[in-house]
């Protein structure tokens, strides 16, 4: 009899994996596709020699991860690190930056220079208390309550309809909204806003860095050490039901809830079935990738400085988009999301062409091809833009969906990132990755601390499987050093 099962190979599935195999256990891996990874893949959309990374990108998480920490991913890697984390521009030739220090962003914000340092500073001096925090249930007793008080007032200010209570001009605001809005909800928003400003203090603290070669890399990574410690995997192979697995004390699953409950059917208590029922899924992504015959042509250069772009406009202009979507309508003046590795990383394309990935959010479940839209928005703060398109790869979100189940419409977070799911993700529990059912665990984004290539949920997951299943409480050793 295997010791654990994994089902599904995302990161946090794979984080499972490895701990469990690093506490000594057998484990065997399962995952419906032919290909590792889950969100973390990278692979030819486009073209021959472009390489675009199928979901994740940019890797805020990569150096602040606590398991990526213990895991030695920045030893094991070659990340770059661009000097502007992201970029917001406002009008084709003028752009608010984040630059990975925060005194040089601060002076670039004229009258809100003062505001961006009140507001960030104090966050990154608590950066590891806050981020101790935030990767726990709400509902722990927190071991900071200062920092995390300071925190949550000003997620409340700027999640509320005072929030430009603070600010003079538009750069600022402009700069924070781009990064808020990668949760895909109404603005303003506490949740989203808090998940946004734990972002903004990243960008300050250690920058945003990109993988060489791609986010497969950190995959590549995750398994290069299961299998050396002993993880089977079996690929291309859908599991239906917890009663197909092969007998397992521990079973551990990096799916939805939806998945979940297929994977479990009659097993699962009555209770947690209505519970796991209240939990919603949000909105969705529509993704583009193209490759180019060179770099994107800003209209102000300082856009290549950073892999990661926000392209809307103003404040009012991204909450206006972000309020259609939630609304059930595509938006006139779309929110994108775009980053341009190539810029930084030759690997991602011939020599002297790019490989450009792009989202923009969309109504759960849209089929319509976000090609255009997008195509417009970058072109609007790059002239020509359009004229070097070789080809373009797209997925709608219910393309999103087909290609990840746990993506339910083309939601990319596992779960609407609402203050009410801060607190149930996806139930209200001190250990939500352990469910009813005797040896299952849930450790997906639904679980805390929510969507981001983390590896957190996986490993929390594998720990409660180890403390509840087998008596170890000791946390495996995950350093690269140890063979």
């Amino acid at each position: 009899m295997l010791d654990a099962v994994v089902v599904g190979s995302g990161p946090n599935g794979l984080a499972a994996a490895v701990t469990l195999a690093r506490a000594g256990l057998s484990v065997r891996v399962y995952e419906g596709s032919e290909h590792l990874g889950g969100g973390s893949q990278t692979a030819e959309l486009t073209e021959p020699g472009f390489h675009h990374d199928v979901c994740s990108a940019v890797h805020p998480m990569a150096y602040a991860s606590e398991f990526f920490h213990r895991f030695g991913l920045a030893e094991r890697l070659e990340f770059i690190t661009p000097p502007v984390s992201y970029a917001n521009p406002l009008t084709p030739t003028h752009a608010a930056l984040a630059w990975r220090d925060l005194e040089r962003t601060a002076e670039s914000l004229g009258r809100d220079a003062q505001s961006w340092r009140a507001l960030l500073r104090p966050l990154l001096n608590s950066l590891a208390a806050i981020s101790d925090a935030v990767s726990h249930p709400i509902l722990r007793v927190p071991r900071h309550p200062v920092p995390l008080a300071r925190f949550a007032a000003r997620a409340i200010e700027q999640g509320s309809p005072l929030w430009n209570l603070a600010w003079h001009g538009d750069d600022a605001p402009a700069l924070l909204t781009g990064v808020i809005a990668h949760s895909i909800r109404p603005l303003p928003s506490i949740a989203p806003t808090a998940a946004g400003l734990v972002l903004a203090a990243y960008a300050h603290a250690g920058g945003w860095p990109i993988p060489v070669g791609g986010s497969q890399m950190i995959t590549d990574a995750l398994v290069a050490d299961a299998v050396s410690h002993g993880v089977e995997f079996v690929t291309d192979h859908h599991v239906g039901s917890l009663s197909l697995l092969p007998p397992a004390r521990a079973v551990i699953a990096d799916t939805g809830v939806g998945g979940l409950s297929t994977l479990a059917g009659d097993r699962m208590p009555r209770d947690y079935a209505r519970a796991l029922e209240r939990f919603r899924p949000g909105n969705a992504a529509s993704k583009v990738d193209f490759a180019l015959s060179g770099p994107i042509p800003w209209a102000n250069p300082d856009l290549a400085r950073t892999a990661t772009l926000h392209l809307c406009g103003t404040r009012a202009d991204v909450a206006r988009a972000e309020n259609q979507v939630a609304r059930g309508n595509h938006a006139d003046n779309p929110y994108v999301l775009l980053s341009q590795p190539s810029v930084f990383d030759p690997t991602r394309a011939p020599s002297g062409m790019h490989a450009v990935w792009a989202y923009t959010h969309v109504p759960r479940g849209s089929t319509i091809d976000q090609t255009e839209a997008v195509t417009r928005q970058i072109e609007r703060f790059a002239p020509g833009f359009r004229d070097l398109i070789i080809s373009s790869a797209t997925r709608t979100a219910s393309e999103l969906h087909n290609h990840n189940p746990n993506f339910i419409g083309g939601d990319i977070a596992t779960g609407d990132v609402s203050l009410r799911q801060l607190v149930a993700r996806p139930v209200p529990s001190f250990d939500p990755w352990r469910t009813p059912m005797p040896g299952v665990y849930l450790c997906s984004a639904a679980t805390p601390p929510g969507p981001g290539v983390h590896g957190l949920g996986g490993w929390r997951a594998a720990l409660s499987a180890l403390r509840n299943e087998f008596g170890i409480h000791r946390e495996p050793d995950l350093s690269p050093r140890r063979r």
